[in-house]
Formats: structure tokens, C-alpha cells, sequence
């Protein structure tokens, strides 16, 4: 992870790459939606070498907008990470927590109410 990071702080630095600098988040939408297009096509026609590179493209939209917004003062890619991870425990109160669960839709329905829960939904 940490190449990558560094590899795009070099694309957006002052001697970065003239495109990579002038992307916003919303010049970059179509590219995620693109991206996530290509992974999904590697996953339906059964291509593992096409999706182990597709998913990099598609980590590379997240690095790219963790990295523009961390220039603009909002968050980084630490803070992405460390949402997600206690979104993970938090939505697995079976796994991390007392719920119980032993079917896939069991699962399911823990992670549902869990995400209400957060959501202030109960």
C-alpha cells in the first residue's frame, strides 16, 4: 500500500503528471464506474488474471481520491482504512460480538441491523 501511496504523492506532486493533477473527485467518477464495470466483467466471464488487474484499477480510483481529498485538508488513506475496518467489526456483531449467526443469511440480517443501528434507523 505504501508504494502505491507514494507513487501517487509523486502523479500529484509538482512534478507529477499534468492530467493526475488537474482530477477532481467528480472528473474521476466516470473512471470508477468504469473500473468497477471491467472487475465485474473479469468476474462473470471467469477471467482471474483480468480481475487481479481490474481490482487494481479499482483500488487505484480509491487511492486517487483518498489522495485528493487528503490534499484538500478532508481525510487520508489511513482514515479510509480505519473506517472500513471498524465498519468490518461493527456490521460483524456475530464474528466480533455476542450475536449469533449460522447461516449466510443469518449474517446477512445481523449485518442489516447493525447498519441501521449506526444509521440511527432502529
Amino acid at each position: 500500500m505504501e508504494k502505491i501511496l507514494s507513487i501517487m504523492d509523486t502523479l500529484l506532486g509538482e512534478n507529477g503528471c499534468p492530467w493526475d493533477k488537474a482530477q477532481t473527485h467528480e472528473s474521476l467518477c466516470k473512471y470508477m464506474i468504469e473500473e468497477c464495470g471491467e472487475a465485474i466483467e473479469a468476474i462473470n466471464t471467469q477471467d482471474m488474471d483480468g480481475l487481479r488487474e481490474e481490482l487494481g484499477d479499482v483500488l487505484l480510483q480509491v487511492v486517487f481520491h483518498a489522495k485528493l481529498a487528503e490534499k484538500a485538508g478532508f481525510f487520508n488513506m489511513d482514515d479510509v482504512l480505519n473506517t472500513l475496518s471498524e465498519k468490518l467489526i461493527s456490521r460483524h456483531s456475530h464474528v466480533f460480538g455476542t450475536d449469533q449467526a449460522f447461516t449466510a443469511s443469518e449474517a446477512l440480517e445481523i449485518w442489516n441491523k447493525n447498519k441501521k443501528r449506526e444509521r440511527g434507523q432502529n
